[in-house]
């Protein structure tokens, strides 16, 4: 099995070519290649599939050729991942499989625009649906926030103590409003740290911080910078979609042992 490594502003995925959808990629498998002591290591696991050849994306079969094929670290399926996105289209372009700046990618969220600008991509993630207030609970307290649907469900918290948080261990939330799981974002200011569901903490969420620009900019047209602990996001809102803008690199790729 081939596999290339690639982070978009330090959130991180193993990346594994598999054209055809031949490969056996079952939870438990996802999960060890992600593994950061005994796997690759990773936030998540991209498998680069023909459209043609997922069943998942027989509703997009002749809009584009490639479909992500998205698992968390622990083997679940996400509907959608803003910066797997950006590595995504960086794999495809430095693999020889699509050509640029502009590359269509086929998601369980829908096709996803891409355009490739230097060391940039920037997607577009579609219209964001505001869910209304909820609120989270960490370590005792609870914070207000604001759910917002980006294609997968995310609820933004402000706080004053944005440093001092403690999430090693998964925030609290109505299991009611949000029956698949939720990705809390806290926020102070433009910062942003999140607890990804199927993950824990993750160094960016390029979903989360087009959550937290919407939240920001109230819905309104506008662009806004969000600084997350692995790096700079833009996100732009135009009053019909949102875009979301950022770094994305390829830093290794290679071939696992037999039998691993």
């Amino acid at each position: 099995m081939r596999f290339a490594k690639g982070h978009g502003t330090g959130n991180d995925f193993v990346i594994v070519p598999d054209v055809d959808g031949a490969l056996d990629l079952s939870p438990e498998r996802v999960a060890r290649l992600c593994d950061r002591r005994q796997g690759i290591g990773g936030d998540g696991l991209l498998r680069v599939v023909r459209t043609a050849k997922h069943p998942d994306a027989a509703d997009q079969v002749g809009e584009t050729e490639w479909f992500m094929d998205y698992f968390n670290a622990d083997g679940s399926y996400a509907e959608m991942c803003g910066n797997g996105v950006r590595v995504f289209v960086r794999y495809l372009l430095d693999a020889g499989l699509a050509d640029g700046p502009e590359i269509p990618v086929a998601t369980r969220a829908g096709i996803r625009r891409a355009r490739v600008e230097g060391e940039n991509v920037t997607v577009d993630m579609g219209a964001p649906r505001l869910l209304g207030p909820s609120v989270a609970t960490l370590g005792g307290v609870a914070y207000p926030g604001i759910g917002v649907d980006m294609g997968n469900p995310h609820l933004v918290c402000a706080t004053d103590a944005l440093d001092a948080l403690d999430l090693t261990e998964a925030p609290g939330y109505d299991r009611t409003l949000y029956p698949t799981g939720v990705n809390v974002e806290f926020t102070e200011g433009a910062r942003m740290r999140v607890y990804e569901r199927g993950v824990g903490e993750t160094d960016s969420c390029g979903t989360g911080a087009c959550a937290v620009a919407v939240v920001a900019l109230r819905g309104a047209a506008g662009s806004t910078p969000v600084r997350v602990p692995g790096g700079l996001l833009t996100v732009t809102l135009d009053g019909e979609t949102c875009w979301l803008s950022g770094p994305a690199v390829i830093v290794a790729s290679g071939e696992l042992a037999e039998g691993f």
